[in-house]
């Protein structure tokens, strides 16, 4: 089911999830729940340890302090 607000159409929706995979490029910060291996990654994955216990956040999110 796709959750998005109504008043974006679908060009404007495709432009959006475009900034955002943009954004996220390089930019996903990961943290390993079985092992504590935390890393950087373009996108959500698996850790090396094989685990996908894996919490994956988008560092634009975090506030420049």
């Amino acid at each position: 089911m796709n959750h998005f607000p109504a008043q974006l159409n679908p060009d404007e929706l495709r432009e959006w999830q475009l900034k955002i995979e943009v954004a996220n490029r390089h930019n996903i910060w990961c943290h390993c729940r079985q092992c504590d291996r935390e890393w950087i990654a373009s996108k959500p994955s698996v850790c090396e340890c094989g685990s996908a216990q894996v919490e994956s956040i988008a560092c634009w999110q975090f506030p420049d302090d």
